[in-house]
Formats: C-alpha cells, sequence, structure tokens
C-alpha cells in the first residue's frame, strides 16, 4: 500500500515534493557547513603544531657577545635557530618598507618552525637570492612561486630574490588585517652580514624549541644561571599559539551557536512544510480507511514521500557542505590551517546524512498520528466538538475581554496567545518563541557588535591611557637629559599627567617580566585596572593579565620577583594593562611602585615619559610643540611622538561577524514563524472571519484582528527578548573581552531599545498586511455553505 501510494504521490506532487527537498538541502547545508567548520577551526592549531617543530621561546639578549652555546646546551633544549633584524623595501606591486628577521642560520624552517609548504618548497640556505612567502604575501603584493621580488637593504641596495615557496608554520602564520611576510634564506645574511649590523655588531635572537613536557619557567631558570643575567628578553611563541587556540574556539562556538539557530530555523520552517505534507497525506489517506487501512499502515504512508524528500535533500546538503569546505575554516583559525582546501569531515556528514532523513520520518509519523486520532476524536465526539477550540484560557484574552475593549483586538489577542488543536489549529507557540528569540538575538548580536564597535576605535579599551611618549634613556643612561624633558613636559598648558616609566625585566617563577615604575611627575597617571588596585607602597605589584595568567597569581596573592638588585616577595593588589612599544604587548609586564621598582633594579632597559593630554588637544600638535623646545640630545634633540598605534582589534573584527550573521538567521526564523502563524490564522479559521462577517464585522475590523495578533505576538516577544537579549549580548561580550584580553566596558544600548520597539512592531504589522487582505478576500456565504 505504503508504494502504491508513493508512487501515486510522486506523479502526483513532485513539484511540492522537489520544493521540500530543495528547503531542506539548504537548511542541511547551512548546519552541516557551520558544524564541519566548527570542528576544523577548533583543531587548526593543533594540527599545525602536529605537522612542524614549533619554536616554544625567543630569547633576545640584545647583546651581539652573547654565546649561543650557553643555550644550546641547556637542558631541555631541542634546538635553537638564530635570526638577525634588518629593514628592507620592495619594488614593484604593493611596495613597502618592513621590518622582519632574516634566518642567520640553516636551522629555521627545519629543525625549529619546519614549515608547511603550500607551494613550491623551502629556500636552500646557501642561495643569497631565494625567499619563501606567506599566504597573506600573495594575496596583498601579487607575486607567488617563480616570481622576483627586488629587496632594497639598507647597505647592499638592490638584492634581486625569487620566491620559491609559500609556507606556514605557527610562527610564521598570517593574521588579519596585518601584512604578509617574506623570509630570505640564510644566504642573504651570510652575504650581506653589514645589513643586519647594528651600532655594537649583529644582535641575534634565537628561537628555541624546546623538549616536549619542558617548561618555559624551567628554561628561564636555567638559562639565568647559566648566563648570569636575569634581564635577557624572552617571548613566549607557544603562549601565542595558545592565544589564538583560544580565538579560534570562540569562533568555533559562535560557528555552532549558528549551526544551532540554522537548526532551529529548519525544524519552524522547512519542519513545518514536512508536517502539513504529513498532515494533507493523513487526512487523505482516511477515506481509504474504509477499504481496510489500518492506522499504522496509514502512519506509514504518510511518512513515506517526506522521508523521501528529506533524504533526497540531506543528500544534496552533503554535497553541498563538502564544496563549502574549502572556504572553512573561519577566522583565525584559517591563518593556522595546515591543509587548506576542500576537506570531508565524514563524522559530522554522515551523521547529517542519516539524521536529517530520521528527524523528517519520526515528525511526518507524530504529525501523521495526530490527524489521524484528531479526525477519529471528532467523529466519536460528534458534530457538537468544534476542532480548533481553544485548550487554554489566556488571561490576557480574558482582561481584554473584561474591560470590553473593541471585539477585533479582543479576537487578534486570542489568536496570538490561545493555543488549539484541529483542523482549525494556529502555531501559537512556534510563532511567540520565534518572536522572542528573534528579538533576543537580534538585540544580542547588536549589543555585542556595539561592544567591539567601541573597543576597536578607543585605545583605552587595550590601555593605552597616554597620547605622547618621549624617549628618556636605554640600558641604565640617559640619551637626554631626563628631569629636564620631564619638566618641560609637565609645564604644558596641554599635558594633564606625566609618568616617568623606567622599565627592567625581572624573572618570577621562571617566566620573564618587564616591570614599569609608577611614578607621576606631574598630575595622576592612571593606567586601566582590570580588577583589584594599582600598587600604592613598596611591597606591591600589580600584574597585566597576561603575565598573571602564566604566573597563576590574581589579587591577594604574593610572588617573588628577582631584579638586578635584589630579590623581593611582592603582594599582588590588582590586575591592569601597560602601555605598548616596540618591545611588550600591553597585556604582559607589571607596574610597580617608585620605591618598589629601585628595591628590585639598578638601573633600566628603558626609559620613557608617557605623556597624557586634556580632552580635545591636539597630539601632533602637542608633540611638535615640545619638541621644538625640550633640551637638545645630540643631532636629533628629544623627540616626543605620538603612542604606538599596534592594531589590536583584527580578532574582535573578526568575532563581530558571527554573531551578525548568527542574527541575521534568527531573523528569519522570526520572520517565518510570525508571517507563518499569520497566514495560517487567517486560511484555518476562515469559519470564524466567515461568521463575524456574517454579525456584522465590517472589512476594516477583520483587518484589525489579523494587525492585532501580529502586534501581540510583536509585543510578547519584545518583552522576553529586549531584557534576554541585552543581558546575553553583555555576557557574551564579557566572555570575549577577558578571552581577548579586552578592558570590559557594558556599551550603551539606549538607542537600541528605542529602535527594537517600533521596527519590531512595523516589521510584525508588514507581515500581516498579505493575510490581513486575505481575511476580507473570501465571500461570507460560500465560506459558510461549505463548512
Amino acid at each position: 500500500m505504503t508504494a502504491a501510494w508513493l508512487r501515486v504521490d510522486l506523479l502526483r506532487r513532485w513539484r511540492s515534493l522537489l520544493v521540500l527537498a530543495l528547503l531542506v538541502a539548504f537548511a542541511a547545508a547551512a548546519v552541516l557547513t557551520a558544524v564541519a567548520g566548527a570542528r576544523r577551526g577548533d583543531s587548526a592549531a593543533d594540527r599545525l603544531d602536529a605537522v612542524t617543530l614549533p619554536a616554544t621561546v625567543e630569547v633576545r639578549p640584545e647583546d651581539p657577545a652573547f654565546d649561543w652555546n650557553a643555550v644550546r646546551d641547556l637542558p631541555g633544549v631541542e634546538a635553537v635557530a638564530l635570526a638577525a633584524p634588518t629593514t628592507w623595501a620592495i619594488d614593484g606591486p604593493g611596495a613597502g618598507g618592513e621590518a622582519f628577521e632574516s634566518p642567520a642560520d640553516g636551522e629555521l624552517l627545519r629543525s625549529v618552525e619546519r614549515a608547511v609548504v603550500l607551494d613550491g618548497r623551502l629556500p636552500d640556505p646557501a642561495r643569497p637570492d631565494e625567499a619563501v612567502v606567506t599566504p597573506s604575501f600573495v594575496d596583498q603584493h601579487g607575486l607567488g612561486v617563480g616570481d622576483t621580488v627586488t629587496l632594497r637593504l639598507p647597505a647592499a641596495g638592490a638584492v634581486e630574490t625569487r620566491i620559491v615557496g609559500v609556507i606556514r608554520s605557527p610562527l610564521l602564520s598570517d593574521s588579519p588585517q596585518q601584512p604578509g611576510r617574506l623570509l630570505p634564506s640564510a644566504g642573504l645574511f651570510a652575504a650581506h652580514p653589514e645589513d643586519f649590523a647594528g651600532p655594537g655588531g649583529v644582535e641575534l635572537s634565537g628561537l628555541v624549541r624546546l623538549a616536549p613536557g619542558w617548561t618555559e619557567q624551567a628554561f628561564l631558570t636555567d638559562l639565568a644561571a647559566a648566563t648570569g643575567r636575569s634581564d635577557i628578553i624572552v617571548w613566549p611563541h607557544a603562549a601565542s599559539m595558545a592565544y589564538v587556540r583560544r580565538i579560534a574556539g570562540i569562533e568555533s562556538a559562535a560557528l555552532l551557536a549558528f549551526a544551532g539557530a540554522a537548526g532551529l530555523a529548519a525544524v519552524a520552517l522547512v519542519g513545518q512544510a514536512l508536517a502539513r505534507y504529513a498532515a494533507a497525506t493523513a487526512a487523505d489517506l482516511r477515506v481509504v480507511a474504509a477499504l481496510g487501512l489500518t492506522p499504522a499502515q496509514a502512519h506509514r504512508t504518510a511518512a513515506a514521500a517526506p522521508g523521501l524528500a528529506a533524504a533526497a535533500g540531506a543528500l544534496l546538503g552533503v554535497v553541498a557542505a563538502g564544496i563549502a569546505s574549502r572556504w572553512f575554516p573561519y577566522g583565525f583559525a584559517a591563518y593556522v590551517e595546515p591543509d587548506p582546501g576542500a576537506d570531508l569531515d565524514l563524522v559530522v556528514l554522515g551523521s547529517g546524512l542519516v539524521l536529517i532523513p530520521a528527524l523528517a520520518v519520526a515528525g511526518a509519523l507524530l504529525t501523521a498520528r495526530r490527524v489521524w486520532s484528531d479526525a477519529a476524536g471528532a467523529g466519536r465526539a460528534g458534530p457538537a466538538r468544534r476542532p480548533g477550540a481553544a485548550s487554554r484560557r489566556s488571561a490576557v484574552v480574558a482582561l481584554a475581554s473584561r474591560y470590553g475593549l473593541p471585539v477585533p483586538v479582543v479576537v487578534g489577542a486570542r489568536y496570538a496567545l490561545e493555543s488549539s488543536r484541529g483542523p482549525a489549529a494556529v502555531p501559537v507557540r512556534p510563532a511567540l518563541a520565534g518572536a522572542a528569540v528573534g528579538v533576543l538575538g537580534i538585540l544580542a548580536a547588536a549589543t555585542f557588535s556595539a561592544a567591539v564597535s567601541d573597543a576597536t576605535t578607543n585605545p583605552a579599551r587595550y590601555g593605552q591611557v597616554h597620547d605622547l611618549e618621549a624617549p628618556l634613556g636605554v640600558d641604565g643612561a640617559e640619551t637626554v637629559p631626563a628631569g629636564d624633558v620631564l619638566a618641560a613636559a609637565a609645564a604644558d598648558p596641554d599635558v594633564v599627567a606625566v609618568n616617568d616609566s623606567r622599565v627592567a625585566v625581572a624573572i618570577a617563577a621562571g617566566e620573564s617580566v618587564a616591570v614599569f615604575s609608577l611614578d607621576s611627575v606631574a598630575g595622576r597617571f592612571d593606567p586601566v585596572v582590570l580588577e583589584g588596585r594599582l600598587p600604592e607602597r613598596g611591597g606591591e605589584i600589580a600584574l597585566a593579565p597576561y603575565t598573571a595568567e602564566a604566573l597563576g597569581a590574581g589579587p591577594g596573592d604574593r610572588i617573588e620577583l628577582a631584579g638586578t638588585r635584589d630579590r623581593r616577595e611582592l603582594m599582588v593588589t590588582g590586575l591592569t594593562f601597560l602601555p605598548e612599544s616596540e618591545e611588550n604587548y600591553y597585556a604582559v609586564g607589571a607596574w610597580v611602585t617608585a620605591a618598589g621598582y629601585d628595591d628590585l633594579f639598578t638601573g633600566y632597559g628603558v626609559r620613557v615619559a608617557h605623556l597624557v593630554l586634556r580632552a580635545g588637544a591636539d597630539p601632533v600638535a602637542v608633540a611638535d610643540r615640545l619638541s621644538g623646545v625640550l633640551p637638545a640630545a645630540g643631532d636629533g634633540g628629544a623627540a616626543v611622538r605620538q603612542r604606538l598605534e599596534r592594531d589590536s582589534s583584527p580578532e574582535l573584527l573578526q568575532l563581530q561577524r558571527l554573531p551578525l550573521f548568527l542574527a541575521g538567521f534568527l531573523g528569519v526564523l522570526a520572520v517565518g514563524a510570525v508571517g507563518h502563524a499569520l497566514a495560517s490564522a487567517v486560511h484555518r479559521r476562515r469559519h470564524d472571519f466567515a461568521v463575524l462577517r456574517a454579525v456584522g464585522m465590517t472589512r476594516p475590523q477583520c483587518r484589525g484582528v489579523v494587525l492585532t495578533q501580529s502586534s501581540v505576538v510583536a509585543v510578547a516577544g519584545l518583552l522576553i527578548g529586549l531584557p534576554l537579549g541585552v543581558a546575553l549580548g553583555r555576557t557574551v561580550w564579557r566572555y570575549v573581552a577577558d578571552a581577548t584580553m579586552v578592558h570590559y566596558v557594558p556599551p550603551d544600548v539606549t538607542l537600541l531599545l528605542l529602535l527594537a520597539v517600533p521596527v519590531t512592531v512595523l516589521v510584525a504589522n508588514l507581515l500581516a498586511v498579505w493575510p490581513s487582505q486575505r481575511a476580507v478576500a473570501p465571500r461570507v456565504g460560500p465560506v459558510l455553505r461549505a463548512e
């Protein structure tokens, strides 16, 4: 029986089944692509580490005479690759200059940072004219394998270099909105050593790969013991990859949320279409019941065609998801994906191929069973039972009736809030849930987007509260008369605060910590405090969040620091940000008082005056004015410059997009659910409308019923979605701010709230325009005679 009916159904309603299959395919492709992309992105960094030999730390002694054998001989050190700094410029497309480090031996790209070759090959270490580039370099400059680029070095001048490969490794990965990288062979350093030498010689840095299980803390302790120095700068590259993993994890979670929203939209929209098809088939099969068709046979027959359409749609969705995988992973994870291109996640695609038809068949069986049982119950109850009667009276409708509100308002509120069963049932709960989820998702995404926009345009969110800086000294020696510079800056009418920042490196629990002195010589210099407070006495310290995380310390804990003068135990008073420079990031380091600094160190590595200007002051004008009056230092004078504008926002801009996509899907869900409820109410309650028309309700009043229904659904969605949406948006922003080390400030959503109410009601009423026209279109007599 099932096979025979299915053949008839395919011939009779193949267009409807084709539409159902395409709807399932679209929903399946969206869900499966997002889930597979999330899994791929979440594992990208780990898979890159597994096929490379990533550097654990970078050692920067800033000493041309440094003995690198002392590092190579340390326990736990498996390999050391040396690099030399210089600057270069290129001719041709995308010409420009950039600082970079060139391999100084043959270890880089082989025993350390063994790169994944995406195209071409690695450079020959003996050839000075070969180089490799990262994918972003190819995109930005239009130069790839086989092309020649002219490098212009400070002393050697033009050097023709041929690109032999496109590579990727943990350290040599691109970042969003950052320039691509070119890495020459070690032969360039061997051929032109003069281009890598500073005033005292070549200051090499060393990329160190530690043995598995060997900690950075143990390495730093051994390094200090072997060299007799505690001020060596050590950059933790392994920790940088941990940050990339954290961002990729957030992106993967957002993709999973997107998949969940797409799944909800599929259940609400595609699921309803499949259910309506199964219900119509079950109703048709009632005629065949007189020939001996059992309820179980009817249920299976009603579910056969929707199941077949779902299976075909699932297969198409799997194919589409496989094709779309070439554009994943998304965001930060794309820059560390070791095997870009198409990738078939057999677990996700296979599960979708099985689960989607199974869910469709299960839903069709339930729908057919309900329709069959409702029809049987209606037959037993006789004509006194009216299908579609409300199963529960709404308190809102009861109040509307009690206070004598107009009939269109009462009827519209009943259609919006009172659920029922039977042929005249209106999908009340899906409409209310869709409206609430839509408002919630859009408000949450808008709140999060507003927070990201604020963070990416406000340097204070990254702790950069100063506007100008004036270098005062290096390696313990003043490059300008520091006292005169500080006094001149403090006397400027546009300067409201000046901090004398001395910076030196200390060791705490095996971690290298850049320690800044908090020493306001004018006004009050107030770094951004994330938690707790700034240090006020010599025995106190405030840590940057990354340093606190690395040390496992927080406000109230005590840590021991070893400086160049003494070893001291300090109490952590808070978490704070630091001024950025070429040598440090805002989330790394610590603040101590001037007295605390003197207890720990003799001299300094760097000394800088950080200047805060009054609101509205022009930083360029103030910098020019101060540079003209400050004491001279050699030929160049005491330069006052604007703060370092390092772009710390690419990861936030990447994360900002996914919630907007999610909001779009939830908006589609809301529009579909509300629009379907309005259309269903007009179609299934046409008898009610005909009766109301017959007893005197006018056409405008009939339209008012539908408009009231849509407005009530919109208001219900607003009552639920507005507070939850803002709360969810702020909660997600707090999580992202903590993960990306941004100062959390609740975004101002006043304008969003003011716009949300009229926009939501307007959209709901626009959805009601067409159903309200249909409500008054049929003639009363034919409808009543048909009933």
